[in-house]
């Protein structure tokens, strides 16, 4: 289970919280309740989930991850800020064409059960360095390629919307004082909202609908067609991709995250979460160094229970958010996802193809983009290992020169 908060943590903390801290948790939250919850939101539709199961999905993510990013931040007084995995999540839309969801759901179950296990044997930095980085994120980069995609292709499904949002995240990301501010894509946002609103299109026969959420209980089912295509990927995208991140992030800015723990955590969160239909947990990266990089270090904790208390509140109001967000206009949600994308997909390919293994990278890349699944296992899986097999067989020089001790990366 998370940790418990010491007894007096309620109590430093109010000591603990400045202005600059709850608005650097304000701006935190802002970027996780953009573009990220846009993701989740464009990865429902297009693996055909019902309204109610994705305001599920909505609550679980944010109000269940609240709960656990405000214990880790007060226990070990880091900013330690729990969100989804955004790769996991790009991961199930194509997994929804030929699984049901309670597969799926089953396999959120058992990335949770892996994870849970590896965090208490403390394996998780030798399960961190199984995979040399570059292969991962050849992977990272081809599930995320449809979302840059589709931000391109929303300039013909609706030019105005697209165009505006684009030109309001470029304007504000190339003026760096102001982009550390005032996230970019809370900007493109409030453009496409604007936009909406001055064209009259915005949630055309809207029907009234809860405020507070109903989270529905989802039973899981468990196939080895879902275990084989998505525990695996699942697990590296939480552990390697988002954890390593939000590990490195939280480093360099002078904290000691503790590995083992947060696996534990991300372990636990992502089994209750799956059970009303969220995705894994992870450790956040991007909001993570939002709220670390500002402010007395030992007091950076309070930003991120700010995060978590603003997610918690947002979680409970899933229902309308959820609705507010599928009654605009496809463009809106495409651009919207896309921008977020952006700065990961060139990442993911920077990773990629800069250093070692570009060769078992590049094949996984493929892979993953042609999107065949053999034996009813989605692609990603596969990826993974033709990667590696082909980085094994081909780049031999690449693998002894990470070492024996050292994680290929």
């Amino acid at each position: 289970m998370p940790p418990a908060p010491p007894a007096d943590a309620v109590p430093s903390f109010w000591r603990d919280l400045t202005l600059a801290h709850a608005a650097n948790g304000l701006v935190g939250f802002l970027f996780a309740a953009s573009g990220p919850l846009a993701i989740i939101l464009a990865t429902a539709t297009r693996g055909g989930l019902s309204e109610a199961e994705t305001a599920s999905w909505v609550f679980g993510s944010l109000f269940l991850n609240g709960i656990v990013s405000i214990l880790y931040c007060l226990k070990y007084r880091q900013p330690l800020v729990f969100f989804w995995t955004i790769p996991g999540t790009v991961l199930i839309a194509p997994a929804l064409a030929h699984l049901s969801f309670a597969e799926v759901i089953g396999a959120y179950v058992a990335t949770g059960v892996l994870m849970a296990s590896l965090g208490a044997l403390g394996l998780v930095r030798r399960a961190m360095a199984a995979v040399p980085m570059p292969i991962v994120m050849g992977m990272v980069a081809g599930v995320f390629l449809q979302f840059g995609l589709d931000w391109v292709r929303a300039f013909q499904l609706d030019l105005g919307m697209a165009a505006v949002m684009t030109a309001a995240f470029l304007l504000v990301s190339a003026v760096p004082a102001l982009a550390a501010r005032v996230p970019p894509m809370l900007v493109a946002l409030v453009a496409g909202a604007a936009v909406i609103y001055h064209a009259g299109t915005f949630a055309p026969g809207l029907e009234q609908t809860a405020l507070i959420a109903a989270p529905q209980w989802q039973v899981p089912a468990f196939s080895w067609a879902a275990m084989l295509e998505l525990v695996l990927p699942l697990a590296i995208s939480v552990l390697v991709v988002q954890n390593g991140q939000g590990i490195a992030v939280l480093t360099e800015a002078g904290h000691a995250p503790p590995v083992d723990s947060i696996a534990l955590g991300c372990a636990v969160a992502s089994i209750v979460s799956a059970f009303v239909g969220a995705v894994s947990t992870c450790l956040t990266g991007p909001v993570n160094a939002i709220i670390s990089a500002a402010g007395e270090r030992r007091t950076q904790y309070t930003a991120g229970v700010v995060v978590g208390v603003l997610a918690i509140v947002f979680g409970l109001l899933a229902p309308t958010v959820t609705r507010l967000m599928l009654s605009t206009s496809p463009a809106f949600i495409a651009t919207l996802a896309g921008l977020a994308m952006l700065r990961v997909l060139q990442s993911a390919f920077t990773v990629a193809f800069k250093g070692g293994f570009p060769l078992g990278a590049l094949v996984t890349f493929l892979v993953t983009v042609a999107g065949i699944p053999i034996f009813n296992i989605g692609a990603p899986f596969w990826a993974l290992i033709g990667g590696t097999a082909v980085s094994l067989l081909l780049e031999r020089a690449d693998w002894r020169t990470a070492g024996p001790g050292d994680p290929p990366r």
